[in-house]
Parts: structure tokens; sequence; C-alpha cells
């Protein structure tokens, strides 16, 4: 069943993709008048770059190198190009459909379809590239929180956490270290990575040495994780070694307890299939101590309220990543990105730290979290 669910998922992936280019590559013809060897030409330099998106996922999977990191890279990119191409190519045609009902619009000479072609090229590539200045512009989001259990000699707390960070062939050594820089400067108690920690296939990351900066994180109550989509997608047992093996603790569906009694809880991700509930998982804790739950989806809050988690964290969404995706998210999960308190727990989804795909963000900034916690 979950096997036909996948297939379904990916048809349905790869027609909306065949139909979007296939809609704006007509749009492009008509507005530049393309014919003869220029739209042969178009065509081929058209079918290459759709495709690059696709044949770079199969190189890292399977052969991963600097050239099929390169290939990866265009292809992302011109998925960000792709879809504000055609929302300018979708507005243009609601006015000319508009304009053939009640017309309003002058005659538009050949030349100005080409001008107006140039300048909505230009607007695109300048929307972009400010999309991806802003990807890689890390906000640091302060949060104050009372929790309403008692520590004993423990006042306040900072919690450091960041989801989504997505190492692989696109996020790699240089967004690793100035993670690593964060930590140093805010200082916190102790590290929660809520999922995505790599993109997926494991063997970019291991070509490319990441994780050597994540093991230099050094706080008094260590460095915790769980599994994201990303990781089983990849292969859970090997991203599960890899984690291993540079020392980052994996929370799956067990729970840590901290030398000062706060108890994180981290569940395994719901992309794995069946997962312990969380009232097993919460079985053995001290309900009078602080709870903590990691969880990458943010789904079913109120089972979580219900349960007296007194944080729940979770990431997944990106906010949608680019506009409007970020309408989808918000339709799909109660909450799609910021803070939410039900009754005395309090919810929190990270817009992420990385990006999935083109390294681009529109309508949302990157962040990481600290979680100001004081007892009482």
């Amino acid at each position: 069943m979950k096997q036909i669910q996948i297939i379904m998922f990916f048809l349905i992936v790869f027609t909306v993709y065949s139909l979007a280019h296939y809609y704006l590559f007509n749009r492009s013809v008509q507005i530049f008048s393309m014919t003869g060897s220029t739209k042969k030409w178009f065509t081929f330099s058209f079918i290459l770059l759709s495709s690059l998106f696709v044949l770079g996922m199969i190189l890292e999977r399977n052969y991963s190198s600097v050239f099929s990191e390169w290939v990866l890279r265009i292809g992302t990119s011109w998925m960000a190009f792709l879809l504000y191409f055609i929302i300018a190519a979708i507005c243009v045609d609601i006015v000319r459909i508009i304009d053939y009902i009640v017309p309003f619009l002058p005659d538009i000479s050949q030349s100005h379809k080409t001008l107006f072609g140039v300048l909505i090229i230009a607007v695109v590539g300048i929307t972009v590239l400010l999309g991806h200045i802003n990807a890689k512009n890390i906000r640091i989001k302060e949060i104050p929180l009372t929790i309403h259990k008692e520590l004993e000699g423990v006042q306040n707390f900072r919690i450091l956490m960041a989801s989504d960070i997505h190492l692989g062939p696109i996020i790699g050594r240089s967004w690793e270290e100035k993670f690593l820089r964060i930590v140093d400067e805010q200082q916190p108690d102790v590290v929660l990575l809520c999922g995505d920690i790599v993109d997926g296939d494991i063997k970019p990351v291991l070509r490319k040495r990441l994780g050597n900066h994540l093991q230099q994180i050094d706080t008094p109550y260590g460095i915790f994780g769980i599994s994201g989509n990303h990781e089983h997608i990849g292969g859970i047992d090997k991203a599960l070694e890899y984690f291993k093996n540079i020392n980052i603790p994996i929370l799956y569906d067990e729970h840590s307890t901290l030398a000062n009694g706060i108890q994180i809880v981290g569940r395994k991700d719901l992309h794995g299939g069946t997962r312990k509930s969380l009232d097993s998982l919460l079985q053995d804790l001290d309900r009078s101590k602080p709870i903590i739950v990691m969880d990458h989806q943010p789904y079913h809050l109120d089972k979580a309220a219900e349960a007296g988690i007194d944080l729940h964290l979770s990431g997944h969404t990106h906010n949608g990543q680019m506009w409007p995706l970020n309408y989808i998210t918000e339709a799909l999960f109660e909450l799609s990105w910021g803070y939410l308190k039900k009754g005395n727990s309090h919810f929190y989804v990270s817009s992420g730290y990385g990006t999935w795909g083109p390294t681009v963000r529109i309508g949302n900034h990157p962040e990481v979290v600290v979680f100001s916690l004081s007892f009482e």
C-alpha cells in the first residue's frame, strides 16, 4: 500500500512538473515569435534545462561527484525560475482573457511583446537573486518562555533549536561553519536538531566530509537530534550510522533525561512508518519535571497538548520556502510556522535553517531559534 502511494505521489509530481514546462515553453515561443532554427535551439535548451534536476538527483544518488553536484545545483535553481515564470505567464494570460471579454488594451506590436518578455525575465531573475541572498541570511529568533514546573537549582535554561539543515550536495561546508559560529555566539545550554539534518542520500555528505563542524559544538548539556523525512528517504540506517560517527545522539522514539532533570523526547519521523505512541514514550517520565518533545512534522498538536507536553518543537514545512507555496503548508498544518500555545503547552514550528532544492527563500526567512526558559 505504501509503495503504491509513493508511486502515485511521484506520478502526480512528474505530471505537474511536465505540464508546467509545456505551458511555459508554448508561452515563450508565442511571446518571442520563434520559428526555424531559433525555435529548434530554444527547444533543445529548454528540454535540457528542464531535465537537469532529475538528472542531477539520479547522478548524486549513484555517482556522487563535483560534476553531479553542479548539475543538481543548476537544476534546482531552474525550479525557482520555473515557479516565478509560471506565475508571471498566468498573470499575463489572465489579463489577456479579461481584455478579450472587455477590450481595454491597445494593439501591441511584436517588438513591444519581445520587450515585455525581456522585462519579465529581468524581474524574475532579480526576484530569484534576492531570494538566494535572503536564503543565506540566517535570522536568530529569541523566544522567552515560562514553564510552570519547578527545577531545583535551575532558574534559566537556553535551548538552541534548528531544523531542516539539509546537509548534502547543495547545503555544504559554509552553511555548517556558519551554524557553528551561531552556536558559539548564542552559548546555549543544549542544541536540538529537529530533523532533516541531511538532505537525503548520505553519499554527498560523506564525499564532502560534512559534519566535522557539528562535532565541535560544545554546550553544557550536549546536542540531540531526531530523524526527518529526508533521513528516511535517503536510507535511515545509513543516516543513523553517520550521526553515530559524528557523535550526534539521535533520539529515535526514545528519551534522554538531562542532569538538571529536563526530559527530552525524540520521535521517529512519520515517514518511517509505524512508530511508538506519544503516551508510551511518556510512560516512564516524571510529569512533575519539564518535558520537551521533538517531532519533525507538526501533526497531532492536540494530542501533545492533552499529554501535557511543556515544549513541542517541529520543522519540516520551511514555511513554504517560496511564496506562494506557504499557502499550501498553511492548509496542510495547523501551525505552518511560528509559536502557538495550547493550555500550558508551548509549540513552535521552525521555518528551517537550510533549504530543499534551490537555495532560494521568498516570503519567509531561514532561522535558528533560541528559547530562554524560566521555571516557576
